[in-house]
């Protein structure tokens, strides 16, 4: 048989399709990369290893970048939104390369079967091992949201990752999502399981009651003779994003008065470096970096924006870096920095992507893996169906795997319209492959998943939208919360990023029809933030109630288009792009 270049990659695509899987191939290409990507010369005298957002994926995944982040007012137009295209020349990405792959949206299935899954710990740990062979001294830095985000870190409260992080050699730590652990638990880790290895710290966390430090602001380390600080800011708004009750005890907040206060103090203790380990999100690392003086690097984190160069930002006492490192294990951040003087005198800084089939697994860590999943293994991979088309979830409005999440909740709820939180994390999956409870999880696994149904008027639906959209795109980056706008099901209407609060959301309409002000729709959600809704007669995990539809689809789910809403106002903008 003779088959031409074009019949040949139809073939390959359909054997991929049909779960014969293009292992030797990917692995060939990654194999060759890992050359370029991953020897990086040594610079300087002081180094930093940076991972955050990992979102307790231990395993290799698949991991779609956003095809829409879009930049409203100073942002508009600049980095971290910028996607697909935009983003592959800014960085200076060559086309169709791993790096193209692992940074944007670009051809994502076809170039997903070529490079193959990104991240795992067991082959993370290989690099950071790598990178701190050539790089003695070395810290390497956890920005947060490590202990959740998938079934295996829920259901051991965290401990999984704990013992993950351990092993791979994190020194200092912040947090985000950790906190919905709760209080005691999150007290119970730092005290015991880290005393000793792991520093957490959190200058912008403090009692409700007098005011005092709940954890370490910042911790000072010796880097080959350099005195080095680093600081940490927690999610600032922690209290309001997730369940109050989880923290009731404890504020959180953006305080640049007492960030200036830290850097100054740990300046006058000899610091000639400084830098900031943050999960505010990379537009209020920005902003906070052009008010406070006095810090070299900002590693951030929470908007997974996997960045692939630093941002120097100028302030009254020079230049500060900010970066960001991405999301789900699939990123290691290397800051080298060139210390003389008393003070950083240049810098190099890659992220580079971790391709799973270009760096060998670490036998201490994949050891580990295997035994924290093995009484987890049968249920992890129990199939509920097979998709029919690529679910992703990461994007400002929706995706397909959201998408799937709402049409089961309102399928099963018999409800007209239905909300899913923005929730940036969450695993992808390509056409084909068996649904999982795994990636079920990885979708929904918080300590707050509860499925609801409640009856809303039109104006307060048009109310919750204006609040989230305003927290997405307010131009001011510190009224700003992080993640992406409420996922959408039954509903259409238009959103202009660009109008003012309250006057965001328009033409709201349910089957062609306007939504009515004081009419009532039955409206089905998950993850609310109110204590007493898991309370609520009849109410049961979100998972249960998308099980329970996946298994009524006779073991197929067609392909997902995500509803999204018509955008007006904002376009052209580099942070859209038609992928």
């Amino acid at each position: 048989m003779n088959l031409s270049k074009r019949e040949f990659l139809q073939v390959l695509t359909a054997a991929g399709v049909a779960g014969m899987g293009l292992g030797r191939w990917a692995e060939a290409d990654a194999a060759t990369a890992a050359d370029k990507l991953y020897d990086i010369p040594k610079f300087g005298n002081v180094s930093f290893l940076h991972i955050t957002d990992c979102h307790a994926q231990l395993q290799p995944i698949w991991f779609r970048e956003p095809s829409v982040n879009l930049g409203v007012g100073a942002m508009a137009g600049k980095l971290p939104h910028l996607v697909g295209e935009q983003l592959r020349k800014a960085a200076n990405l060559p086309a169709g390369s791993a790096e193209s792959y692992a940074f944007t949206c670009l051809d994502f299935e076809k170039a997903a079967r070529r490079w193959g899954k990104v991240g795992g710990f067991a082959h993370l740990s290989t690099l950071v091992r790598r990178m701190k062979a050539s790089r003695p001294g070395a810290l390497l830095l956890d920005g947060g949201d490590t202990w959740q985000g998938s079934a295996t870190a829920l259901w051991t409260k965290g401990q999984d990752m704990v013992d993950a992080a351990k092993l791979l050699g994190v020194d200092v730590m912040t947090g985000h999502w950790e906190f919905t652990l709760g209080m005691q638990r999150v007290q119970e880790i730092v005290e015991k399981d880290f005393a000793g290895k792991v520093d957490f710290v959190a200058q912008n966390v403090k009692t409700t009651d007098f005011g005092d430090p709940v954890f370490k602001p910042y911790v000072m380390r010796t880097i080959n003779g350099v005195p080095c600080a680093i600081l940490g800011q927690a999610f600032p708004y922690t209290p309001i994003a997730n369940p109050r009750y989880f923290v009731s005890d404890w504020t959180f907040g953006i305080q640049d008065d007492q960030m200036q206060k830290m850097v100054d103090e740990a300046r006058a203790k000899g610091a000639q470096v400084v830098v900031l380990l943050s999960h505010n999100g990379m537009d209020v690392d920005l902003k906070m970096a052009t008010r406070v003086r006095g810090i070299d690097a900002i590693f951030g984190g929470h908007t997974h924006d996997g960045m692939p160069v630093a941002t120097v930002v100028s302030n009254a006492g020079g230049k500060t870096l900010v970066t960001n490192a991405g999301s789900n294990g699939k990123f290691l951040g290397v800051m080298d920095f060139d210390v003389r003087g008393g003070k950083v005198q240049d810098f190099r800084y890659k992220l580079l992507p971790v391709l799973s089939n270009a760096l060998p697994a670490d036998r201490e860590m994949q050891a580990l893996i295997t035994k924290i999943r093995a009484p987890y293994e049968s249920k992890l991979n129990e199939k509920l169906a097979v998709t029919e088309g690529t679910l992703y979830r990461r994007g400002n409005f929706n995706g397909t795997g959201d998408q799937l999440l709402l049409d089961a909740l309102m399928d099963v709820q018999g409800a007209q319209i239905a909300f899913s939180p923005g929730f940036r994390w969450g695993t992808s999956l390509l056409q084909g492959e068996a649904i999982t409870r795994e990636w079920l999880m990885d979708m929904t696994a918080t300590t707050y998943s509860y499925a609801t149904v409640n009856s809303m008027s039109g104006e307060m639906i048009k109310t919750v939208l204006e609040d989230v959209c305003d927290n997405l795109f307010n131009p001011d980056p510190y009224y700003q919360q992080g993640g992406d706008m409420v996922r959408v099901g039954g509903l259409q209407y238009t959103c202009n990023p660009l109008a003012p609060m309250g006057r965001r959301i328009q033409d709201m309409r349910l089957d062609g029809k306007a939504i009515e002000a004081g009419k009532q729709y039955k409206v089905a959600g998950w993850a609310p933030v109110a204590e007493d809704a898991k309370n609520a007669p009849g109410v049961r995990p979100v998972w249960e109630v998308v099980e329970e539809w996946l298994r009524a689809r006779g073991g197929v789910v067609k392909a997902r288009q995500a509803n999204v809403p018509t955008l007006a106002g904002v376009l052209p903008n580099a942070g859209y792009a038609d992928a």
